[in-house]
């Protein structure tokens, strides 16, 4: 990813810049949970780092600390009954309850101050089952281990004589880690958009789909935005400023994003999120999400949810990816310190 010949001024950016996005993206997958050996990994010791890389924020989750909650609906067009039972997938309307964020632990941070951002949802079927999601700006990881993930985090901790993590060190990480190469690229190339409503977020994880004859399809999903996608215009900052953005849109009328079903082939990895499946894979349009409301997150119904992404209703089934068998843990022990944390103070210059 560098070159000896690169002035040492475009090396720290280039890192800085990969480090940002890699930073907020930990801050949303790193999960854990007594996978392998408890003295080495957990999720305890997990959060305990991400912790001591960001700082604390009482009341806060760990992840994606800063965002806001949303309503609306999923409304199932009927096409992907034949791949999965979930009822959801049938047409009609289900409720929904989720949540727009940005990647990072600080829930004072500017809302363009990072490149990650984050949708969450739950979807609640009219039988009670439930479909809770966690997904992200980026297609694919950087590392397919939670060992890796640790590591990764330890990585990061920010160099006290300059408050950012040390390019060297990250260097040093990337260079025993050549599964993250897609990631980089992602991280250097992305241009964030203008809005939360109109940004594209990813499983990047993949789960199974199960019809009623039990034929297991493997996919990945994306729910890809119907506004215009516009590109954040330079410049552009304020500390809420796509909170705000998407409250006056709102005022407009509902938000909507299309449900894409990526169907798998025999050959694509089902348990390295950090690989891209070919772009020729089927696609298959399986409804569409509409929101329809917003409100502070202090206040709003997502606050005192964990988008635990191994809550699946039937019909729906995890892989054996680690990574998204880890989530679960790390989730419940982020939720299990905040609620007990109490309500979080106000993030500041944030008017809902």
């Amino acid at each position: 990813m560098s070159s000896p010949a690169m002035p040492p001024s475009t090396l720290i950016w280039r890192w800085s810049l990969i480090g940002v996005c890699i930073s907020a993206l930990v801050a949303s997958f790193i999960a854990a949970g007594g996978w392998f050996d408890p003295q080495r990994l957990s999720p305890r010791r997990l959060v305990d780092q991400i912790e001591a890389n960001a700082g604390l924020y009482p009341g806060y989750r760990r992840a994606h600390a800063k965002g806001l909650c949303v309503s609306g609906y999923f409304e199932g067009n009927g096409r992907a009954q034949a791949l999965s039972t979930a009822a959801l997938f049938a047409p009609g309307r289900v409720a929904v309850t989720g949540r727009l964020s940005i990647g990072g632990a600080n829930p004072h941070a500017g809302d363009t101050s990072v490149p990650v951002r984050s949708l969450a949802l739950l979807l609640q079927q009219a039988d009670g089952q439930q479909w809770r999601m966690a997904m992200n700006t980026p297609p694919v990881l950087a590392v397919a281990t939670p060992q890796a993930f640790l590591e990764q985090v330890q990585a990061m901790r920010a160099d006290p004589a300059t408050g950012k993590p040390d390019p060297a060190r990250m260097q040093a990480f990337f260079a025993a880690h050549p599964e993250s190469a897609a990631f980089r690229q992602w991280a250097q190339q992305h241009k964030p958009t203008s809005s939360f409503a109109n940004s594209t977020y990813n499983s990047i994880n993949a789960f199974y789909l199960i019809n009623a004859a039990g034929v297991r399809q493997a996919v990945r999903w994306a729910l890809q935005p119907e506004a215009a996608v516009q590109p954040l215009l330079a410049g552009a900052t304020g500390p809420a400023l796509l909170q705000e953005e998407l409250l006056d849109r709102l005022q407009q009328g509902p938000v909507r994003w299309q449900l894409i079903l990526t169907l798998a082939d025999a050959a694509d990895p089902l348990i390295d999120a950090t690989q891209a499946w070919p772009a020729s894979r089927p696609q298959l349009h399986a409804g569409s999400l509409v929101v329809e409301q917003a409100v502070n997150q202090q206040e709003g119904a997502c606050r005192d949810i964990n988008f635990d992404p191994l809550i699946l209703p039937a019909g729906i089934e995890p892989t054996a990816d680690p990574i998204l068998q880890a989530r679960s843990a790390a989730y419940a022990e982020s939720f299990k310190r905040r609620t007990a944390e109490g309500a979080p103070q106000p993030a500041r210059g944030v008017q809902l």
